[in-house]
């Protein structure tokens, strides 16, 4: 299992959303801040939408921490990049947990401060209102309809 979240972050390094997907189960169920949740062949678009809008510019993924009891596992992953929106940069810091089916990654959780997130993306106006329920909906809403233009793309 630890080869498993060890190469789906190397994969994430390079920006390769396939080799990433592959190690999700075909009932894959991920969950953030950003994003709430999504299953299947959504959660897989994320990560391809992601990495599709990283290419070329100036962004890194870190992991280390490693580990797993046999049917779970965990990772901490940092996440560099300038926000598309504002250009300003984030450090993201991030805690991820896995449960396996068959193999492969079939749940996958990603915890962050959602307020240190949104002040590093959007300055003060992040810190004042980025820990509220009412930002994290709008956030979701504004992230599920960039995926949904992706998918639509993708038809």
């Amino acid at each position: 299992m630890n080869s498993i979240i060890s190469n789906f972050y190397a994969a994430f390094a390079e920006l390769d959303a396939e080799a990433m997907v592959s190690h999700y189960h075909d009932e894959i169920v991920f969950q953030d801040p950003a994003f709430g949740e999504l299953k299947g062949e959504r959660a897989k678009n994320m990560w391809k939408m992601l990495c599709q809008s990283q290419k070329g510019k100036d962004f890194r993924v870190e992991y280390s921490d490693v580990s797993s009891n046999g049917i779970r596992a965990k990772a901490y992953w940092e996440a560099h990049y300038n926000f598309s929106q504002t250009g300003r940069k984030v450090h993201n810091k991030i805690n991820a947990s896995f449960t396996f089916k068959d193999g492969l990654i079939v749940r996958h959780d990603d915890s962050f401060n959602l307020q240190n997130w949104a002040k590093q993306a959007m300055g003060f106006k992040g810190w004042l209102i980025g820990g509220t329920g009412f930002f994290q909906k709008k956030l979701n809403d504004q992230t599920n309809r960039m995926l949904d233009k992706f998918e639509a793309k993708q038809k």
